[in-house]
């Protein structure tokens, strides 16, 4: 399959080089650390103190077909916190050749894909989590008509610079009902879902190798109010624990999500309700709970505010939908909602002369509510119920222009959150996280590009760490050349502590570097409500990206 891509690659470039009518685009970005030992801060930087993942991703388009390849290298290692499935190593890590018309769109070799939100399958590229599940194989779309579209996916997912044992399959189908019937003041779109993986049981005759997951879905648009629903069921399948079969039983699973939002002008409502049971889907079934979020088939974010500030994100969610029937720990997955409402000032008013924003949130996540039997290792989950709190959040922003030079944000967030949830640990059994945070931001905007941002943050807690101070101060020389520092200080924990960032970043045409020393508060790290942990660091990171 590589030789085949590759050749078709150099066919397509040599025959648009000779009728001029092809172009190359892509990309390359670097990133970069070198660790140094820090003993106030504890941390003492490895024998490879160096370390960087880079990509170098190359597209080449003529007439109805593409092509391209992304080489990778961790060398000598790669960066702190990622899996050591990429330490050392580079070459290739993706390619693929892509023909497409108006009706049919052939891809061979990695592509990614999604099908309905992600819950039944997404496969997606995100470099700061080091998350890369992109399937080698075939995939085609089929579009018909207008108001119809057939997406089929055969493969492997990738693992490091490998793949899969498992082999994934799919198949989705859209079809828009308002289109198909002439409606023309309702909105009607419905879905459908397969997602198999075949996977090899051994010897093992109570492993099944086949597991199936089947969804629908419809999304509607009725004048101001919009809103979406998505029920999936997963074939019964083994529990795995730490790469280790956990009981004798196999388990199905269920997923089902819920929104509904209302729009008009200056006010926004937007909601979502989500219930996972036993519903998480891998590639190799011995993936099952890896904390590198490896050789995962679908996507689980946590449905919550996504914010912004240092001390912020201290206390994050990150979604629960396992099942564990351990010893020490049983749970059956999660369940909660998220609430969002926008409303902008009118201009006119005392507060929204020149532009005043209002947002909140409210966040609610527990456990489900389940009844487990010991004796012949089975349960009992409610709908609903009343399992265990993991996370809560309420929060309020304000944004305002006081004049065109002057900007300012005020926010404030009161977050209690399952310490295990934050730290690690057995879930419900070790207490509640309770915060408060403040942030206030203002902007001063000058001429020729100039501006000053500055943050004041606090957190009150008496829980875990105590409390927090942070601040940055940031100056925009001009569009091009930025300057910062920041700290987040722990004044109230067992040991006082500055998490300083000092840095800076220069763009030029495509081009951007920047680079920053400081020290790397340990955690979790999300970006679009997945995280993976970060452990604490000192040192110096650059990062140079350029697209062309």
């Amino acid at each position: 399959m590589k030789k085949i891509i590759f050749g078709a690659f150099l066919f397509i470039g040599a025959i648009g080089f000779s009728q001029d009518n092809g172009y190359f685009f892509g990309g390359l970005e670097s990133n970069s650390q070198w660790l140094l030992d820090d003993e106030d801060f504890d941390f003492t930087a490895p024998e490879d103190q160096f370390r960087a993942n880079n990509y170098l991703q190359l597209n080449y388009a003529l007439g109805k077909f593409t092509a391209g390849v992304q080489y990778e290298s961790y060398l000598p290692s790669s960066l702190l916190g990622y899996s050591p499935t990429w330490d050392g190593q580079n070459g290739i890590g993706t390619y693929y050749l892509n023909f497409r018309n108006e009706t049919l769109d052939i891809t061979g070799g990695y592509f990614y894909e999604q099908f309905g939100s992600g819950l039944i399958l997404r496969t997606w590229e995100n470099r700061q989590l080091g998350i890369n599940n992109a399937l080698k194989g075939v995939r085609v779309k089929f579009n018909p008509t207008a108001s119809f579209d057939l997406t089929g996916v055969y493969g492997q997912t990738r693992n490091g610079f490998d793949v899969s044992e498992g082999v994934i399959q799919g198949l989705d189908a859209n079809l828009d009902l308002s289109d198909l019937m002439n409606l023309e003041s309702v909105d009607l779109k419905l879905g459908a879902s397969y997602v198999g993986r075949y996977q090899d049981n051994g010897s093992s005759d109570s492993i099944p190798a086949n597991i199936n997951a089947y969804g629908g879905r419809l999304d509607f648009v009725i004048s101001d109010f919009y809103g979406s629903i998505e029920a999936i069921t997963k074939d019964p399948d083994v529990l795995i624990n730490e790469e280790v079969v956990t009981t004798p039983q196999l388990f199905d699973g269920t997923a089902l999500q819920f929104n509904l939002g209302y729009a008009q002008k200056g006010l926004g409502i937007n909601s979502t309700f989500r219930r996972l049971e036993n519903f998480t889907f891998y590639a190799d079934r011995y993936a099952e709970g890896n904390q590198f979020n490896e050789q995962v088939v679908n996507y689980i974010p946590a449905i919550t505010k996504q914010h912004d500030y240092l001390l912020s994100n201290i206390y994050v969610y990150n979604a629960q939908p396992r099942l564990l029937f351990t010893e020490n720990e049983k749970r059956a997955g999660e369940v909660g909602a998220q609430v969002d409402v926008y409303f902008s000032f009118d201009k006119e008013s005392t507060l929204g002369k020149y532009g005043t924003k209002l947002a909140g949130n409210f966040a609610y996540w527990a456990g489900l509510d389940a009844t487990f039997n010991a004796d012949d290792l089975t349960y009992d989950a409610k709908f609903i119920g009343e399992g265990d709190r993991y996370f809560r959040d309420l929060n309020i922003e304000i944004k305002n222009r006081w004049s065109s030079k002057w900007s300012t944000v005020v926010s404030f967030q009161d977050v209690i959150i399952d310490k295990a949830v934050s730290k690690g640990g057995i879930l419900g059994s070790e207490g509640d996280i309770n915060a408060q945070i403040a942030v206030i931001e203002g902007t001063r905007r000058f001429d020729k590009g100039k501006a000053v941002r500055l943050e004041l943050q606090h957190l009150w807690t008496e829980d875990d760490d105590k409390n927090w101070a942070a601040g940055v101060l940031e100056y925009n020389f001009n569009s091009s050349f930025t300057l910062y520092a920041a700290d987040a200080y722990n004044y109230g924990g067992e040991k006082e502590l500055h998490y300083y960032s000092l840095g800076g970043s220069y763009t030029k045409g495509r081009a951007r570097f920047a680079m920053n020393y400081g020290r790397q508060r340990g955690g979790l790290i999300c970006v679009g409500g997945v995280c993976r942990e970060v452990p604490p660091s000192t040192g110096v990171t650059a990062n140079l990206v350029v697209t062309f």
